[in-house]
């Protein structure tokens, strides 16, 4: 094994929500972040339950490959008794929890993750995401039916298609082994910070030559600053760099998972009647900000077409207001266009007569709002200097009555 690990574990319950239903463990060996949904009734016990028990997983391993199946049964583990206690409180009905997390055997890393937690890693200045979200939105951009961008904006960008709890009785959980070298800086969190803090943000916090503590600290207080809707824990993980922080002395425990359960005894009849196999009951929407949906073919296709059906009634209600827009402008350049006609002013013709003129005197760009409505026989050379100077700046005339008027007077002048 090579130089003991540097790890820091940091968990916050946000500006917005009233309770902690996140959890995480940085350990001797194993780092986890679970992020519990089910509302105030059950996300901080079904994430506490969850690390509990995995956390468990803690120990020496031989082989990556030991080590990844002890993970994939703990998250199992996990699941079979967030089950048992649904059923024994029926109150937590519809409880769940992602679970992220990694072991690591010297220069291998074993991993294991299901739902929207995050795995990153940092290496040589790049930061990649190396676990995939068990999101819907994600679903969508895995079949090329919308991009990243329109993803982070979708309306169902919060619904998780896997989770542990009470319904399934063998999840897909995602394991997997890489390899990891000195250098490297792990990140596990919930979506508390990466639906908060952009992917250039966590790069550069990573990339920080400080400890795991202080860049955990710095990512937390980037997602306060930019408002917390959600709880945010962070795990980081430092591999036997030696210019990066102090070695973590106790494992760590962080999030509601620090902190003893507290939910109802469980009822008399359910005790007596307890089956010997799981009983998988139907899941309800969270009221926090994430929930679970049934990944069934069916199901997804429904979704699809409902958000097709969605993004067509935008369409169309952008093309509707483009029109009414549009429709809005014509009207108002057709009256204001009408308007100008209705006005008459008296000035120098092109051929250099005394005119009345149709519109306004001003113009739009190469728009023209005037035109000579009717040209007099006097000319502006022969008028007094005053009279000359005034047709030339322009007269500006109520009606074309009183046009006509100024230049009747006009003409008079010149005759005296």
């Amino acid at each position: 094994m090579a130089a003991a690990n540097r790890a820091a574990a940091v968990s916050h319950i946000g500006k917005i929500r009233s309770n902690n239903q996140d959890s995480g463990y940085a350990g001797r060996d194993l780092f986890v972040v679970a992020d519990g949904m089910g509302g105030h009734a059950g996300g901080d016990v079904a994430s506490a339950i969850a690390v509990t028990r995995i956390r468990e997983a803690d120990r020496e391993y031989e082989t990556a490959s030991e080590a990844e199946f002890a993970l994939q049964s703990a998250l199992i583990a996990a699941n079979s008794l967030l089950a048992e206690t649904v059923f024994e409180h029926p109150e937590l009905t519809g409880m769940g929890t992602t679970v992220s997390a990694l072991i690591r055997v010297g220069d291998r890393i074993a991993l294991a993750h299901i739902g929207d937690s995050r795995i990153y890693l940092y290496r040589d200045g790049e930061l990649k995401q190396v676990s995939t979200d068990h999101t819907f939105v994600q679903r969508l951009v895995d079949s090329g039916r919308i991009t990243e961008e329109e993803a982070m904006v979708h309306p169902r960008r919060s619904v998780l298609m896997r989770v542990l709890g009470d319904v399934d009785a063998s999840p897909e959980i995602d394991t997997w082994i890489l390899e990891t070298q000195p250098g490297d800086r792990w990140l596990i969190c919930s979506d508390g910070l990466s639906g908060v803090v952009k992917n250039d943000d966590l790069k550069n916090a990573l990339a920080a030559k400080e400890g795991p503590k202080q860049v955990a600290d710095k990512l937390l207080k980037q997602s306060l600053d930019a408002g917390a809707p959600d709880n945010v824990t962070a795990v980081i993980l430092d591999i036997a760099d030696v210019s990066r922080g102090e070695v973590l002395k106790e494992p760590l425990t962080v999030g509601s998972a620090a902190a003893p359960l507290q939910f109802g005894e469980p009822k008399p009849a359910a005790r007596a009647s307890r089956l010997p196999t799981l009983r998988l009951h139907p899941i309800r929407p969270a009221t926090g900000p994430t929930h679970f949906e049934p990944q069934s073919e069916d199901y997804l296709d429904e979704l699809i077409e409902e958000d097709e059906r969605r993004a067509r009634r935008r369409r169309l209600t952008w093309m509707i207001g483009l029109a009414a827009v549009v429709v809005a402008i014509v009207l108002a350049v057709l009256f204001g266009y009408q308007w100008t006609q209705s006005r008459f002013f008296v000035g120098e013709s092109p051929a250099g007569k005394v005119a009345i003129f149709q519109g306004v005197q001003q113009n739009l760009g190469p728009i023209v709002l005037s035109h000579v409505y009717e040209e007099s026989d006097v000319t502006v050379k022969s008028l007094p200097a005053y009279d000359k100077q005034l047709v030339q700046g322009t007269i500006n005339a109520d009606d074309l009555a009183a046009a006509q008027a100024i230049v009747d007077q006009l003409s008079d002048a010149v005759k005296k």
